[in-house]
Formats: C-alpha cells, structure tokens, sequence
C-alpha cells in the first residue's frame, strides 16, 4: 500500500450544493488555495450532521487562514439541497457540499466502502500547488473533531511557510516550533 501522503490532487468534475446554488466543482477550483476535502457516509444520518455542523462552526476560522472547505459523500447534490433544506444543523453550512453519486472521488481518495455505496471519515488537506499534506480515515462510527483538524491545517501551513520549522504534538499558533538538527538528537 502507498501512502497518500504528498501525491497529486486527482483530476474531478463534480456537482455540489452551495449557497442555495448547483455549480460544478472541479480540481482546478482547489488550485493556489488551501483545501479540505471531508468525506462523510451519507445525508440524513446520524454522526454525520454532527461532524458537518462542527466543520461549520469553525468554518470562519479556516477561511481566515485561507482554507476552503469541501464536504463529500455519495449522495446527490439534490439530496444535499433536501438534507440543508430540512435540518437546523445543515442550514449554518456555508462550505461547498460535494455530490459523488458515482464514487469516483471516495476510490480515488480510499474511502469508498464497495458493498455499501458510501464512504468513510475520510479528512485530506490540499496545499495550494494540489499535494496531500493530511490524510485521515476513521471508521464510520468515530466522530472527528474540527478543533484538531483547524489544529493541523494551522500547523501545516506554518511548516510550509516556515521549511526549517516542524511542529512538535499538540503545538498551538504562537508556541515553539522545533528546528531539526543534530543539536536535537536524544535531547528531546
């Protein structure tokens, strides 16, 4: 198995559900930005919204750094129109919500679930030039936290802007980065 890490941003064509609006969404949209690509199962479920609502409610605080965010799952971008019209959790979404009724997005990323149809927790950070910088897949019954995902999409930018930095567990904006060297060697 290879490591998704640092590969290419696959070409996509999709259709999504945004601002009371379909539009069609492509790889070339993510180009020269910071994106998250946030997979999810299904509309109408139950751990779902909670994760979606939480994206949404740090979803200013991404845009602030210049993130944008993607949610996919393999429903249509009708079903994300029904799903926002009807749920209270749905409607604060403001991010673009990705349709992949097809499963060409959730294989190219490895969280298509054959036998089902759906996708796992799948959450990837595209750097501006289209490389994978993040990668994490949860089974579907483990929650993510937008925190940490803000937490290590901050990181990550800090250490592309700063290549002789590396950020060491549970760093946070503004606290001590590390500088790998010899000088660190069995210090740490």
């Amino acid at each position: 198995m290879s490591s998704i890490i640092n590969s290419k941003l696959p070409e996509f064509k999709v259709q999504a559900y945004h601002n009371e609006q379909f539009k069609t969404v492509t790889n070339k949209d993510l180009a020269g930005k910071w994106s998250i690509l946030f997979f999810y199962p299904a509309d109408f479920t139950f751990v779902c919204p909670t994760e979606l609502g939480d994206m949404a409610d740090k979803y200013e605080e991404f845009k602030k750094l210049g993130v944008e965010i993607y949610s996919i799952s393999t429903d249509t971008h009708f079903v994300h129109k029904a799903w926002h019209d009807t749920s209270e959790t749905i409607k604060k979404i403001k991010y673009p919500m990705l349709a992949d009724p097809t499963g060409t997005l959730t294989r190219a990323f490895g969280v298509h679930i054959e036998e089902e149809g759906l996708a796992y927790r799948g959450t990837f950070l595209v750097n501006p030039e289209g490389h994978i910088k993040l990668a994490e897949i949860n089974d579907n019954g483990i929650g993510r936290n937008a925190e940490e995902t803000l937490r290590k999409t901050t990181a990550a930018i800090f250490v592309a802007n700063h290549p002789n930095d590396v950020c060491p567990a549970k760093w946070q904006p503004g606290k001590e980065t590390l500088k790998p060297g010899l000088n660190l060697v069995g210090k740490i």
